[in-house]
Formats: C-alpha cells, sequence, structure tokens
C-alpha cells in the first residue's frame, strides 16, 4: 500500500509539472489559442491569470478570455489596463480582491466609470487597491461603498480626486473596513471625521494619510478618539499637524496600543 501512495504522489507531482508547462506553452503562443482558452476550466483559468499578471500580459482585449464566474482575486498591477477590463466583469461575482495600484506612474485609464462597473459587478469585493489611479473621484468610491458591504481594505493614495464625499460615504456603509489609504488626496478634517464617526469606527485598525495637505491636529485626534483598535497610523508630510498631536500619540506608544506611527516635524 505505502509503494502505490508513493507511485501516486509521484503521478500527481508529474502531472502537476506537466500542466504548468501547458499553461507556459499556452501563454507563449496565446494568439493562437485564443477561442481553446475561452472554454478551460477555472483552475487551469486561475493559473494562466496568475502567471499573465505577473509578467502584466493581461490587457483589455484578452481579460475577457481568461476571466471565469468563480474568480476570486485579480491582481493587474504590472498590466497595462483600463475601465474597459473592469467593465468585463459583468460575470465575475465572486472576485474578493483586485489590485490595481501603479507605483511607477500615474495609471489614467482607471477611472470612477470602471470602479462603479466594478463596484455592481462584485458585490463580495473585500479588498480594493488604486494607488495612482488619479482619475478615480468620489463617485466612484459612493458606487464601492453603496455595493460592496464586505469591503475590509480600500487603497485610494495618490488618487488626487479623492475628496471628503468618499470618506463620508465609506463611513456610512462600511461596516467591516479595517484599512484605508488615503495619503495624498485632497481630503479634509471633515471627511476624516465623517470616517472615524462612521459604522466602521470600532473596526479600522490602520488608516494611511501622510502627505494631506488639508489635514490639522483635528483629523489626527479624531482617529485616536474614535477607533479603539488603531495600530498603525501613517501622517506625516501633512504641513497643517503640529506638535500637539505627538504628545497624544507618545502617551498612546508608551501604553503599547500603536505598533507604527510616522509624522513629521515641521
Amino acid at each position: 500500500m505505502s509503494r502505490l501512495r508513493g507511485g501516486w504522489d509521484g503521478g500527481s507531482g508529474e502531472a502537476q509539472l506537466l500542466l504548468e508547462l501547458c499553461v507556459k506553452y499556452l501563454i507563449k503562443n496565446f494568439s493562437r489559442y485564443t477561442g481553446d482558452i475561452k472554454t478551460l476550466p477555472p483552475n487551469v483559468k486561475d493559473k494562466l491569470i496568475k502567471l499573465m499578471s505577473r509578467q502584466g500580459q493581461i490587457t483589455d482585449s484578452n481579460i475577457s478570455e481568461v476571466l471565469h464566474p468563480a474568480v476570486e482575486s485579480l491582481d493587474l498591477q504590472a498590466c497595462d489596463v483600463s475601465d474597459n477590463a473592469l467593465l468585463q466583469l459583468y460575470n465575475c461575482k465572486q472576485l474578493k480582491k483586485i489590485n490595481l495600484n501603479s507605483f511607477k506612474e500615474d495609471r489614467l485609464g482607471i477611472t470612477s466609470e470602471g470602479v462603479t462597473a466594478l463596484a455592481l459587478s462584485c458585490p463580495y469585493l473585500c479588498e480594493a487597491s488604486f494607488t495612482r489611479c488619479c482619475n478615480i473621484s468620489d463617485s466612484g468610491v459612493l458606487a464601492l461603498a453603496l455595493n460592496c458591504q464586505f469591503l475590509q481594505i480600500l487603497n485610494l493614495g495618490s488618487c488626487s480626486g479623492i475628496m471628503d464625499a468618499s470618506l463620508q460615504a465609506l463611513g456610512e456603509n462600511c461596516k467591516f473596513l479595517h484599512s484605508v489609504d488615503i495619503s495624498s488626496t485632497q481630503v479634509t478634517d471633515d471627511g476624516v471625521i465623517a470616517l472615524v464617526n462612521g459604522m466602521c469606527s470600532k473596526n479600522l485598525k490602520e488608516i494611511h494619510m501622510e502627505c494631506c495637505v488639508n489635514l490639522t491636529d483635528v483629523a489626527v485626534e479624531a482617529v485616536l478618539t474614535c477607533c479603539p483598535k488603531i495600530r498603525t497610523f501613517l501622517f506625516h508630510g501633512c504641513p497643517l499637524i503640529t506638535g500637539r498631536s505627538q504628545d497624544v500619540l507618545r502617551q498612546l506608544m508608551i501604553s503599547n496600543k500603536i505598533k507604527q506611527v510616522t509624522w513629521t516635524v515641521y
């Protein structure tokens, strides 16, 4: 029996290796097998998505070939995609995570239109990242807040069109939100107050609001007052925040309530 099990494991490993080789061949010759790829089973498509994403090979024109209704995660940060790709997610009801971060340059092709389509198509979305998608405005975040009630992590860093209305919508609708990045946006104290006084106040653990030129000590104090679980709090590069906030933070750090904090002394 032990020899049989050993033989089966080896066969399984060889089958897995063969599958990996076939997937790599398909990616290399994608255009030749477009019609066939669409009919592949979900487990094979997941491998295609993973490898093609890593190599930046998913585009607006081919994403529909590799998508399937059970897909749960899309990492498109290395891919050149636009709203057109998001409009093709209408059958991906199980999608829970999408990454559209861009760290090298602004991603101009993703707008509130695409984010709204994403929100309407994917009600179970838990994590969405849009760093430097600078054409996303409050209307896109409003769609996420209204349609994605399980949202937990939202990254809007360097989305320069984001203002207080986004934070108000998140505060009013997203009970499970525990991590939010609003760094380098146009938000003010009023927006932060609306967020941390909202449904997610008791769940918020991580807030990034660095390089927000409109924020003052009022925003810092609101976070520290309303968010008992806050552990990561970054607000360096905010020129209107003074030493008043630093004094309060030092006391919290002494009590070990905050694990990571950054600020700038001007």
